[in-house]
Parts: C-alpha cells; sequence; structure tokens
C-alpha cells in the first residue's frame, strides 16, 4: 500500500479563484469599438490631408456605419453589466488612473461625433434623402463648416478608443496574459488594420484600395512585430507569465492563435494584398474579410485565455 501525504487541495479543480465573467459581449464589443475608431481614424486623417475626392469611401461611405457599430458595442457592453441601472455613475467622476473612466468619457465624445460625421454626408450618398424637419438640415450644414475641427476631434478621440480597448484588459494585473502594456498598442493597431480592411470592402476604386492596402501592409506588419515581442517578453519573464505564454505555444489556444489570427489573419491576406499591388488577379475582397476575421478571434482568445490565466499554483 502507497501513502500519500496530501499538502496542498490545490489540485482539486477549480480550488483556485476561477475569473470566467467575462463571456462573447466584451470581446465583441473590444472588436466593434476597435473597428469603428479605425474607420474614423482613416476619415478623419484623410480629411485633414484634404483627400476626399480619393478616398471618398474612407471619408463618406464608411463613417456611415460607424454610429450603429458603436451602438451595437455600448449594447453589448450594457448587457455585459451586473447592476445595469446605475452605469450613469461612470459619468459623476473622472478618474484619470482608470481606463474604464477613460473609455466612458471617450465613447461619450466620439458617439456624437460618428452620428454627426455621417449626417454630414448622407445627402451626399443617397440623393434622395430628405430630413423630416429644416432644423436637422441646417444644423448638420453648420456642423460641415467646422469640418476640420471635427476631423481633429476624431482622429484624437478614435486613437484613445482604439488603444483603450486593450489597456482595459492590461490594467487587470492579476491576469498575466493580460498584465503586458504591449496590448493597448496591439489593439490599436488591429483596429487600424480593421478599419482599413473594411473601407477596402466598401471601396470600388482600385486606387484607393491600393493605397488601403498598403497602409493595411504596414500595420499588419507592426502587429506581427508587437505579438512576437509579447510572447518574447512573457518567456523572458516570471513563471505565471511563462506559463501564460505556453497557452499559445503548444498550449489550449496554440492551434487556433496561430491558424486563424497569425496566419490566416494575418499572413496571408498580406501576402493577397501584395499580390493585388502586383496586378495579380485576387478577389480584392478575401484580405480584408480575412483581416476582419483575425481582429474578431484575437480578442476572443485574448479575452477568453487572459481569464483562464493566474498567479496563484
Amino acid at each position: 500500500m502507497r501513502e500519500e501525504i496530501i499538502v496542498s487541495g490545490r489540485m482539486n479543480e477549480l480550488i483556485d479563484p476561477h475569473l470566467q465573467v467575462w463571456n462573447w459581449e466584451i470581446p465583441a464589443y473590444l472588436f466593434l469599438g476597435g473597428l469603428a475608431a479605425g474607420i474614423l481614424f482613416f476619415a478623419g486623417l484623410m480629411t485633414l490631408q484634404g483627400k476626399e475626392k480619393e478616398f471618398e469611401t474612407t471619408i463618406k461611405r464608411a463613417p456611415l456605419f460607424t454610429p450603429l457599430m458603436l451602438g451595437i458595442g455600448l449594447l453589448f457592453l450594457f448587457l455585459d453589466l451586473k447592476h445595469k441601472l446605475y452605469f450613469w455613475q461612470l459619468y459623476t467622476t473622472i478618474k484619470l488612473e482608470s481606463p474604464m473612466s477613460w473609455g466612458a468619457w471617450t465613447l461619450l465624445i466620439i458617439m456624437p461625433v460618428s452620428v454627426a460625421w455621417a449626417g454630414m454626408y448622407i445627402k451626399t450618398i443617397f440623393s434622395n434623402f430628405k430630413w423630416p424637419y429644416p432644423n436637422i438640415a441646417e444644423a448638420f450644414e453648420w456642423i460641415s463648416k467646422q469640418k476640420t475641427i471635427l476631423a481633429w476631434i476624431m482622429v484624437i478621440t478614435s486613437v484613445i478608443l482604439g488603444i483603450y480597448t486593450g489597456i482595459l484588459l492590461s490594467a487587470f494585473n492579476a491576469r498575466p496574459l493580460w498584465n503586458t502594456s504591449i496590448l493597448g498598442p496591439l489593439f490599436l493597431t488591429s483596429g487600424l488594420s480593421t478599419g482599413a480592411a473594411f473601407i477596402m470592402i466598401l471601396s470600388k476604386d482600385e486606387h484607393e484600395r491600393h493605397a488601403l492596402a498598403r497602409i493595411d501592409l504596414l500595420l499588419i506588419a507592426i502587429e506581427l512585430f508587437l505579438i512576437i515581442h509579447m510572447f518574447m517578453g512573457f518567456r523572458a519573464s516570471t513563471q505565471v507569465q511563462i506559463e501564460a505564454a505556453n497557452m499559445f505555444l503548444g498550449g489550449t489556444y496554440t492551434a487556433i492563435f496561430w491558424t486563424f489570427v497569425v496566419v490566416l489573419g494575418l499572413v496571408l491576406p498580406a501576402a493577397l494584398e501584395i499580390m493585388s499591388l502586383k496586378k495579380l488577379k485576387v478577389p480584392y475582397y478575401i484580405a480584408p474579410a480575412l483581416v476582419l476575421m483575425g481582429g474578431l478571434i484575437l480578442r476572443f482568445i485574448m479575452v477568453y485565455a487572459g481569464q483562464m490565466s493566474r498567479w496563484l499554483y
């Protein structure tokens, strides 16, 4: 008979504190927020550069979808709240050290800005559209005269929104996978890439698509660099962060992450965009569709895997 001395109960399933409170609503919200931020960033940037004729879809058409994206994202966020009736308390104070406070106030600014921007161009896109009240038409005519100011606000707030979606996770120090400063720049870069991809799908102008493809190639290269750098940092850090990285380096999320995010979501779209720029016959919508898929899966994996990582042994 073999005698065993139990010195710890850690081998029992779920004996350690286990965080699994964020479901699909949070990664979906992070994806839509990053996507809207990317679209608004390029719309504002191209406007400031005076390229309205060259980038009509970027400036006029794609931003029409951003109020809907932000609205659906906020609905997902609301559904995730435990105490839904008290969400308004986020707006009773400003805490500069709180990512959620930054996000709440940024969303409060960027939502009406996106509506104003879409309202400026809705009659341009839909020639038969008429506002139900003359005062609304006059308001948007006045807003159109402040286009430059609005574009600056849009560029700044979209960058804050894009980087906030990653910082929101990295602020949770108790989760080793999220406890890295790389997440903010990574999610911002991914959001800009998905924004460019969405515009490429909508655009019918080859010159505009190729210009955005060149930008997206740079963003994909940066995103790959950040992913590699993130795992290098984990592998050179504490044991808990090594274990967090191991979930992607032979562990549970290895196949899905490297297949759907890195290969299909980044490397393959980059190859297809290079082929398109070299005038090879490639359906223009495949690469941006893959980028959008990769961006969505990235956020789901990071949210779910992060909740599995822990400091305790």
